[in-house]
């Protein structure tokens, strides 16, 4: 019997203005880790900022403009993998985790391979269909929280032995909350092109007014912020569950008396 050979057609071409923002995003992960590699700590924080900045910008042009693809998707993901993975890896490595030589490496080497997990993760429930929660903390969020906290110690208190413990500590619960089953507000249904409340209006030009006078530590507290929203709401959602079966428990032992 003659074998079937199943073609696959792809579509010639690729959206440009989407990958675009893309490429910026890889090309700030590239620059965060060149300075790295130059002991320009600050630099390399603010890069990975940048590359944070241009995959929102890609995701949001690609949705809006309806220039969604399978290749924007993986390409994406390999941009990730290098700006919110590998560069946040050396970064803390290069900052603060020298010092304890092996396991040094090891947790941020543990960092890269669960944003490999998340990223891939993603990758398999994208076509899901839900778009209101990630499952996971999302690696850009991770990264962003150890660009934030290098930039807060060199803004604030410049050195110290303190920060190697703080930031060996942060890579393994980052990393933990990147595989985790834990939920995080994605953000995506929030459209800001449709009518909103003029209170909400306010809210993000005085948001932005405070940005402006004290952007690292305005950004560290609302990432921070973030980090611990998904396992605060679990803790709420677990324990609403659990007041829901004490009101349930009295009823279902009354009727059965009753019976």
């Amino acid at each position: 019997m003659k074998k079937r050979r199943t073609k696959i057609k792809m579509r010639k071409g690729v959206y440009i203005l989407p990958n675009l923002f893309t490429t910026g995003n890889l090309f700030c992960g590239f620059w965060a880790i060149i300075s790295v590699f130059q002991e320009k700590f600050y630099y390399a924080a603010v890069a990975i900022l940048l590359a944070s900045v241009f995959d929102i910008l890609d995701g949001k042009v690609a949705r809006l403009s309806g220039a969604t693809s399978k290749f924007g998707v993986q390409y994406d993901s390999l941009a990730d993998l290098i700006s919110f993975g590998v560069a946040p890896a050396l970064l803390a490595f290069s900052w603060a985790l020298r010092p304890y030589g092996r396991f040094g490496w090891l947790a941020a080497f543990l960092f890269v391979v669960c944003g490999a997990l998340r990223l891939a993760r993603f990758n398999v429930m994208s076509a899901s269909g839900e778009t209101k929660y990630f499952k996971g903390l999302p690696i850009p969020a991770a990264a962003t929280m150890i660009a934030l906290t290098i930039l807060l110690y060199l803004r604030l208190i410049e050195t110290g032995w303190v920060k190697d413990i703080v930031i060996l500590i942060m890579i393994y619960v980052l990393a933990f909350l990147m595989v985790s089953n834990i939920r995080y507000f994605s953000f995506k249904e929030f459209d800001l092109a449709r009518r909103k409340p003029f209170s909400l209006f306010i809210f993000i030009v005085l948001s932005m007014i405070v940005i402006v006078m004290e952007p690292v530590i305005v950004l560290f507290v609302s990432i921070l912020s973030y980090t611990f929203s998904g396992p605060i709401n679990m803790i709420r959602s677990w324990y609403k569950k659990r007041a829901m079966r004490k009101l349930e428990t009295p009823l279902e032992d009354e009727a059965t008396v009753r019976g």
